[in-house]
């Protein structure tokens, strides 16, 4: 069986003091690493951004340029279709 010790009874205002201090420099902490954490992931979502803007582009490139192939096919056809129909 364990025992558990007794917690003391007395809490000076030396040791509330000491408390609230360790406490409020937990907070001040957390907070700081936060905010850090937060420019990380601005920074993060800036290049996710970038990137996918850079994406997009290449993707509305290859679409003209396959447009662009699509219709130079179709007056190919057209030409050799107008060959052996006359």
């Amino acid at each position: 069986m364990t025992v558990m010790p007794m917690p003391r009874e007395k809490w000076t205002d030396e040791r509330l003091d000491d408390l609230n201090a360790k406490v409020d420099k937990g907070f001040a902490d957390t907070k700081a690493e936060f905010a850090d954490t937060k420019v990380e992931m601005r920074e993060g979502f800036a290049r996710i951004e970038a990137l996918i803007r850079s994406l997009l582009s290449a993707a509305v490139a290859i679409a003209a340029a396959l447009i662009g192939l699509i219709a130079a096919l179709l007056g190919v056809i057209a030409a050799l279709i107008g060959v052996v129909a006359f």
